[in-house]
């Protein structure tokens, strides 16, 4: 597997709302919210903490958190 190249220009608002929608759809996140001050608020459950996110980075780096667990833990396939 060959790594992913480093990123060119840091990660935007909207990318990182498309992402938090993504998330928010598949059910991988209940809740996502972008607050007027930049940060993000996003829920794993419905009765969970909310955690704050210090922007776009950050929910790109929540992205790929999930990624790799999903990847983890599901068999291989041939």
């Amino acid at each position: 597997m060959v790594p992913p190249s480093p990123r060119s220009s840091e990660p935007t608002v909207a990318e990182a709302g498309t992402w938090a929608d993504v998330l928010v759809r598949r059910r991988l996140l209940h809740a996502a919210v972008l607050a007027p001050t930049g940060q993000w608020l996003v829920q794993d459950h419905l009765d969970g903490p909310v955690r704050v996110l210090a922007g776009p980075a950050a929910v790109l780096a929540l992205t790929a958190t999930i990624q790799h667990r999903i990847r983890s833990t599901r068999p291989e396939t041939q």
